[in-house]
């Protein structure tokens, strides 16, 4: 192929990858030469390269407005709970450049001179990432139009109405099943697309399908959940069983799931199945700089109580958990707590005492580490990112195998207390999680039943504290009909009055908390150690004088804000078609609701 082609695809790919892509857009399929083009192994490569997207630092930023975030942000979650959502006011997501691209390489790159097995495996990278493309659309609107060619700006397809969930969820599960079979295999901690990310994205996908049948009665396709239940657990099972991947686990149960986020390179790490790969030069990054303390974005109450004990017992069993202070909350909890957010006596790089945490910059007290590198050496930028890792596949087989009603001991032996095992947790017990009963989960998900029912729970609980802040939250919400949870405003750090708190845990005070009225005193009080303590004024949300709002005024709970939330089941589960997509095309109608 002439140098001058080559270019010129690169160019194409470009305008595919930059454009807006609205519904209507089209890209001339001449802007690439397809007689010069798709006919060498390399040209499907060098197709396929510009195919590739995988998730940046954003990943760490998806689960604002959910029971685990806070956020000051106007994110589309938060205004359809406090605000008046509609087609109008709601216009993201529904682009579809993207899939013309995978469309126009899947018309064409059969004329390549290559063996058939080759073949297919570019076909499968194509199928992969239609699969994953659709599978978004029906996340967010459920009944979408499906298409399997380019169209042209006259074509008559362009103003088709919506096609139904199952049939497009049936050609979803065609092509991922295609790409599983047919891709290649690649050695873990690569960034081009295997057998196993395809494998791991089915189970994935099946996992949220199935349970989303199971638990959403409008769409009447109850009868329908196990097929793709049974199909996520075959899918991460033949994952397990293939040896090629493990829980990165040094025995070093205090910091190997910190690492585990924070490593640089993690092209050799057995956990990683994709892997976005850090390189500043095309500037991909995984945006480690920015992810602690970022000023929107704060974690929740409601995820902190979310951990155990280290010893297995709930936190919520103990007496008076809910107004623990700081310090408090995070004594003997799951490792993996303190791997996750700053903890009292947690030291940031390059500073000599220990870090504590400024209120002016996060709204509930606590702050996000996972994913931040805090060696002194790092350069400030980035890290590789893990895009698939095995530990969600384990969490899927468990849920699978619960929700069909199967699970055994053994199932949760290689999933779950592997997860558990590397941070030095006890065992999950099937017996014991059923016959204790969570109260506190039980009232988030009313409507699990079954002999089951405790276990389902529990590895609920697992999933949110293994996943956290990795934007799967909102996801598993939507797919278990918990939208309900949503409607409590979410608060932070407890403090049962004004005065003086310790938050680095070495006994010594380092904040004192004043009514908004009050002055801050000149010079300012100091603590044992000589350091001026650090002053907030508290008062009720809206003080204009407060620095900080706590849910009584001068006690309570830290919050970012106390707008009523709402959520309108099912009309929230799904986002409307935006209205001026309707106008260009009348065929589309909005469907629960909307």
């Amino acid at each position: 192929m002439k140098i001058t082609d080559k270019i010129l695809v690169l160019l194409a790919l470009t305008v595919f990858t930059a454009c807006n892509d609205d519904f209507l857009d089209t890209v001339p399929q001449d802007e690439i030469s397809a007689e010069n083009f798709f006919n060498t192994a390399s040209d499907l490569q060098l197709y396929i390269d510009g195919l590739h997207s995988v998730a940046g630092y954003g990943t760490f930023l998806g689960d604002q407005a959910t029971d685990d975030v806070a956020t000051t942000g106007a994110v589309e979650l938060k205004n359809i709970l406090i605000g008046s959502p509609s087609a109008e006011n709601i216009g993201s997501g529904w682009s579809w450049g993207r899939l013309r691209q995978i469309n126009f390489f899947l018309e064409n790159f059969d004329k390549a001179s290559i063996d058939d097995a080759t073949k297919k495996h570019y076909e499968g990278i194509a199928r992969f990432h239609r699969a994953n493309f659709y599978y978004g659309k029906v996340r967010r609107y459920s009944d979408v139009p499906y298409y399997s060619r380019t169209l042209g700006a006259n074509d008559e397809d362009l103003y088709k109405p919506r096609d139904s969930r199952a049939m497009v969820v049936d050609s979803v599960f065609k092509d991922i099943q295609f790409a599983a079979l047919h891709i290649h295999e690649e050695a873990a901690g690569t960034e081009k697309v295997s057998k196993w990310a395809a494998l791991h994205l089915l189970a994935r996908m099946a996992l949220h399908e199935g349970t989303y049948r199971k638990y959403h009665p409008e769409l009447g396709l109850e009868s329908t959940a196990n097929t793709f239940l049974q199909m996520s657990a075959n899918a991460a099972k033949q994952l397990i069983d293939s040896g090629n991947f493990s829980i990165y686990n040094t025995g070093s149960p205090n910091s190997d799931y910190a690492t585990l986020f924070h490593a640089d390179d993690q092209t050799s790490n057995p956990e990683a199945i994709l892997v976005n790969i850090y390189d500043v030069e095309k500037e991909k990054t995984s945006g480690n700089s920015t992810v602690f303390g970022d000023y929107e974005q704060s974690a929740t109450k409601s995820l902190m109580n979310n951990y155990l004990m280290q010893d297995g017992t709930r936190f919520s069993d103990q007496p008076g958990s809910d107004t623990y202070t700081y310090v408090q909350e995070f004594q003997n909890r799951d490792p993996r707590m303190s791997q996750t957010f700053v903890y009292p006596g947690w030291v940031r790089r390059n500073e000599p005492a220990p870090y504590i945490p400024e209120f002016n910059r996060n709204f509930t007290g606590y702050f996000q580490t996972k994913g931040y590198n805090n060696s002194s050496t790092n350069d400030n930028q980035g890290n590789d990112l893990i895009v698939m890792r095995y530990a969600e596949t384990l969490l899927i087989y468990a849920e699978a195998q619960a929700e069909l009603g199967v699970l055994t001991q053994s199932d949760l032996d290689i999933s779950i207390n592997k997860l558990r095992a590397r941070v030095g947790m006890p065992d999950l017990n099937m017996v014991s999680a059923n016959a204790d009963i969570d109260p506190v989960i039980e009232s988030n998900y009313p409507n699990v039943s079954g002999t089951n029912k405790g276990v389902i729970y529990e590895i609920r609980r697992e999933r949110r504290s293994e996943l956290a802040l990795e934007s799967f939250r909102l996801y598993d919400i939507h797919r278990w009909y918990a939208g309900k949870v949503l409607e409590k405003n979410p608060v932070g750090m407890y403090f049962p009055g004004l005065g003086k708190y310790d938050m680095t845990g070495d006994g010594v005070e380092d904040i004192s908390i004043i009514a908004s009225s009050e002055d801050i005193p000149s010079p300012k009080e100091q603590n044992a150690l000589g350091v001026n303590l650090i002053y907030y004024k508290a008062g009720a949300f809206g003080d204009s004088a407060a620095s900080i709002y706590l849910t009584d005024g001068t006690s309570g709970y830290m919050v970012a804000n106390v707008d009523e939330r709402t959520f309108e089941e099912p009309k929230y589960y799904y986002r409307p078609i935006p209205a001026h997509q309707i106008a260009l095309n009348p065929q589309l109608v909005q469907i629960m609701g909307w």
